[in-house]
């Protein structure tokens, strides 16, 4: 009779996935958490839902005077507002998306650990199974001859 074999599957030591968000989040510097947070106020409905309201006051009091006309028509003091505005938030923005870059590329690279851990627990299992399959060939085997060998001794005791 042939001994069936396995292989060996004893524990593997494969790190912890680790949670990518967290580990970024507790390196980031405070300029990288007031870009993240410029950014998202910046790129939100709420602020520019805001802006517009506030534009459309200084618009409308510089042209009714009912205050002063602080920034007569065509409103170069709000053109300048608008243009600083824009200089400090485009660079403040792109850093944040530069971050993000960076994260992303982080992620990419633990998500192909984890694909690497993946393959290799699968071609474990496929292992296994495989031999599996020749254990049940062989006592498939095994079974056809003791059901050959009952039937010869049967047919000469009968």
């Amino acid at each position: 009779m042939k001994k069936l074999t396995f292989p060996d599957i004893s524990p593997r030591t494969t790190e912890v996935i680790k949670n990518t968000n967290e580990l970024f989040e507790s390196q980031l510097s405070r300029g990288q958490r007031a870009s993240d947070w410029v950014a998202s106020t910046i790129g939100s409905w709420k602020f520019i839902l805001w802006q517009s309201f506030f534009f459309a006051v200084w618009i409308f009091m510089n042209l009714t005077a009912f205050i002063n006309h602080w920034d007569p028509y065509p409103f170069i003091l709000m053109n300048l507002l608008l243009s600083t505005q824009a200089a400090y938030t485009a660079p403040v923005i792109m850093m944040s998306q530069n971050r993000q870059a960076a994260k992303d590329r982080v992620e990419a690279h633990n998500d192909y650990l984890i694909n690497l851990k993946a393959e290799e627990e699968i071609r474990t299992v496929l292992k296994q199974l495989e031999a599996q399959n020749l254990a049940l060939i062989e006592l498939h085997k095994m079974q056809e001859t003791i059901t050959r060998r009952i039937d010869e001794l049967s047919k000469t005791s009968g």
